[in-house]
């Protein structure tokens, strides 16, 4: 026999799912639910943990990113001078030296068998940064053993176009 409580209960959890957003329903292993579990995270409390927690460590490194992304990375930290503080000097994620996320939405721009392209927006608290193109990072997902791995991400500083790969392999010719 069903009692009320139970009814209840199962009537309030189908109703929430039905009303929460399609991101918010995304499998996590699907690279727009891999993306909005990560901003998810980045955007708790104040929204100033960042993102780096994607890159903290090699754990880390091998659940997010792909192959080729942790091998060009482990040969930047290889060259890296003790003291010095690697390759990649500020969070991608966020796009920030200080971490801000009141908000983001993420939308799948291209989503093919092996790849992906997913378009992030965040939203600060500080409000709209002077270059609307400073608001997106693009990341550039494969397929690698059955999962998706982040092999790219890229944004913008003041309108002008960054990339991680390329910042991290600048770095290896200095």
């Amino acid at each position: 026999m069903i009692t009320r409580r139970k009814l209840i209960w199962s009537g309030a959890t189908g109703l929430l799912a039905a009303t929460l957003p399609r991101a918010a329903l995304a499998a996590p292993d699907d690279p727009v639910g891999i993306a909005t579990a990560i901003y998810t995270r980045a955007a708790k409390g104040k929204g100033d943990g960042g993102g780096g927690f994607v890159f903290e460590n090699k754990a880390a490194k091998a659940k997010y990113l792909s192959k080729s992304l942790i091998a060009l990375w482990a040969k930047a930290d290889a060259r890296t001078r003790k003291g010095d503080g690697g390759p990649v000097g500020f969070d991608p994620v966020t796009n920030s030296q200080d971490p801000d996320v009141k908000s983001f939405k993420v939308v799948a721009e291209k989503q093919e068998a092996d790849k992906a392209v997913i378009a992030v927006t965040i939203d600060s608290h500080q409000g709209p940064p002077s270059k609307p193109a400073d608001r997106i990072i693009r990341y550039e997902f494969v397929r690698e053993a059955g999962g998706w791995k982040i092999d790219e991400i890229k944004g913008a500083v003041d309108g002008e176009a960054w990339s991680l790969r390329a910042i991290i392999t600048d770095f290896l010719k200095y």
